[in-house]
Order: structure tokens, then sequence, then C-alpha cells
């Protein structure tokens, strides 16, 4: 699926901020945190025409409780997913240095105010089912 939206396209990244970003350490064991949090994310803000900015914001961040068990009668299987999200957020905007003198400098993104263990929403989130 692709996202055509550049907000939905900001929430994936920063849903994704482990595989890319950095994360503010804190006294949380990141390796054993069963959760939902908002954490310090940063991140290269960038579009064509214009060079990449770092930008620091707060992104949700955590592993959600999850099982799944056979039972007798279609679809053969009872499943609790969740996934840390997106409960709360508000919009910022930067300006992104040297553009082309055609291009929009600003550049939206979104930073969280609180995040929770919930189903995926395809209206904030780009879901992915094995």
């Amino acid at each position: 699926m692709k996202l055509h939206h550049p907000i939905l396209g900001a929430l994936l990244l920063l849903l994704l901020a482990g595989c890319s970003g950095t994360l503010k350490t804190s006294a949380i064991d990141l390796q054993t945190f069963i959760g939902c949090a908002v954490r310090e994310f940063t991140f290269l803000a960038k579009k064509p025409g214009c060079r990449g900015l770092r930008v620091t914001t707060d992104a949700c961040w955590g592993r959600c409780e999850t099982w799944e068990k056979p039972v007798l009668e279609p679809p053969y299987i009872e499943s609790y997913h969740r996934v840390c999200t997106y409960n709360e957020t508000k919009m910022m905007t930067v300006k992104l240095p040297k553009c082309a003198p055609d291009m929009d400098p600003f550049y939206t993104y979104p930073v969280a105010i609180r995040c929770d263990c919930d189903i995926c929403s395809t209206a904030t989130t780009e879901c992915e089912t094995a």
C-alpha cells in the first residue's frame, strides 16, 4: 500500500522511529519495557528541491501486549493485536534550508502528545498484515 497523504507518511515515519531515528536514553530499560510511551526522536526532514533539516520531536514508541489462540470455528483463530500508536498529536511546521525558488520550503510533521496501545488505525498509520 502506498501512502499519498504527507501527514500519514510523516506519522508512519515517526511510528518507525526505532528503525532510523535516535531515541533519547532514560531510566527506562528499553529492552524490557512493555507498553507505549512518548519518546524524543530525531529525524531528517527533507523533500525534493530543499536541503534536509534535523528535527527533534516527540513520537510514539513501545511494544504492546499481543496474543493469538486457536478456536474450533472460523476464522479458527482469536487474535489480540495492539500497536503503539498516536492517541493525540499536534502539528508543527519548520522551514527547510536552501530550497529551490519554486519550492515550498515548509515541512509539517506530527508531534505526539499521548500514545496508547490500540488497534492499528488506517486513518493515521499504514497498517500491514501478514
